[in-house]
């Protein structure tokens, strides 16, 4: 059972907004405190208070070392998860600090948690119970051991590890523990529905290749950066065998904590989708998110929202009137190209600009020092190839 003196529990309520390494200097200050155990808890609060506002507003929780508070889903990604699943029975075999667990088990009358870390097992405990939720059951064992004894389930959940003996970050499957892939006959038979989350940088294509049984593949992005890349599994569908039912992408982008409608597709629709080019810049750019960005739906979009592709491998899109599009949306105030004289006619004045390149032969950095721009302020310059092969420099302006 995890417990801090009183007094350690006071340092860590009165001090839990200030910078740890200052109250580390200090600690010969406090004998009577736990300074290990409170500057954890302390710094646990304070990624909380940014990445899962709903428990740093519980009093109690108890927090994990650094490496598992970095590792846990956010407050909205875990919310995300929740939204996809429900039923009777859930089990969370790999729960770590138990967050995606706590939101999805809300969803079903039974929950198992499985953790092998005893610490996080004990924090678990003490933290469900703060949060209400009783239906969920702690067990501290190996998920893979887990997985072979137990009863079938509605929903399994696996966040397989993504690190090596070394403490380095991995991205494919093949690297990561357990391995998805040995596992899949054994996951889908113990799960009617079953979802694994992978590194957000792994390929897609890679999944779909490597893995039967693919039912939805959901890319999240978090204030325009991509966070997670969810499967889910289904004994019912077999990718391979030629099974009617075609994997569905779904696209999804959360910005401060809420979440937009997602984009759904399957790759079958993108190949088969008309794709109109433009021949100029109209008067609006868009600039799709890094969810869509990730997935690759990039005809449907021309198709979907009326807007033109500047060039097959140029991922900007133009139209002449404003339209919602899924991403950043400016309105373009002139076009160049990258004649010498041209050029200083165009920037006349400008002496900073956020610098964008797409589809472009060189890199930001170099074209910035070419252009002699400093970095930020309210104007944006895309330089991207046209349709015709022209290199052209976009200037914009953000649009609502």
């Amino acid at each position: 059972m995890i417990r801090f003196s009183p007094e350690t529990l006071r340092f860590i309520q009165k001090h839990r907004t200030e910078d740890v390494r200052v109250l580390a200097l200090h600690a010969s200050k406090y004998p009577g405190v736990d300074m290990a155990a409170a500057m954890e808890q302390i710094a646990g609060w304070q990624a909380a208070v940014r990445k899962l506002p709903e428990w740093s507003q519980t009093e109690g929780i108890l927090y994990p070392r650094h490496l598992s508070m970095e590792q846990c889903s956010s407050e909205v990604t875990a919310r995300y998860k929740a939204s996809l699943a429900c039923g009777d029975t859930f089990a969370d075999l790999t729960a770590g600090f138990g967050v995606d667990c706590a939101y999805m088990a809300r969803n079903f009358r039974e929950a198992d948690y499985v953790e092998r870390q005893e610490y996080l097992c004990e924090q678990a405990v003490h933290n469900f119970s703060l949060l209400g939720l009783g239906n969920v059951r702690v067990h501290c064992g190996d998920a893979v051991e887990y997985l072979r004894r137990m009863e079938p389930v509605d929903w399994l959940f696996l966040d397989p590890a993504r690190r090596d003996s070394h403490g380095r970050k991995t991205v494919e499957m093949a690297d990561c523990e357990p391995d998805v892939r040995a596992l899949e006959s054994l996951l889908v038979e113990k799960g009617r529905n079953v979802m694994v989350k992978l590194s957000p940088m792994l390929d897609i294509f890679s999944a779909l290749r490597e893995l039967r049984h693919i039912r939805e593949v959901h890319v999240v992005a978090v204030n325009n950066e991509c966070k997670e890349l969810l499967i889910t599994l289904c004994k019912t569908v077999d990718i391979l065998s030629g099974a009617p039912s075609e994997p569905v992408v779904c696209c999804e982008q959360a910005v401060n904590n809420f979440l937009a409608e997602p984009f759904r597709f399957t790759y079958s629709e993108e190949r088969n989708a008309a794709c109109v080019l433009a021949g100029a810049v109209g008067r609006y750019l868009y600039e799709p998110n890094v969810a869509l960005l990730k997935a690759g739906p990039y005809r449907l979009l021309s198709e979907r929202y009326g807007v033109r592709k500047l060039h097959p491998n140029t991922h900007l899109y133009t139209s002449d009137t404003s339209v919602g599009f899924p991403g950043r949306r400016f309105r373009v105030t002139g076009v160049s190209g990258f004649g010498k004289k041209e050029l200083k006619d165009f920037l006349q004045g400008v002496e900073k600009a956020n610098l964008t390149v797409r589809n472009f032969p060189v890199s930001v950095a170099e074209l910035r020092k070419k252009l002699r721009l400093k970095e930020g302020g309210d104007l944006y310059l895309f330089a991207a190839t046209m349709e015709n092969g022209e290199k052209k420099l976009i200037k914009c302006v953000k649009s609502e």
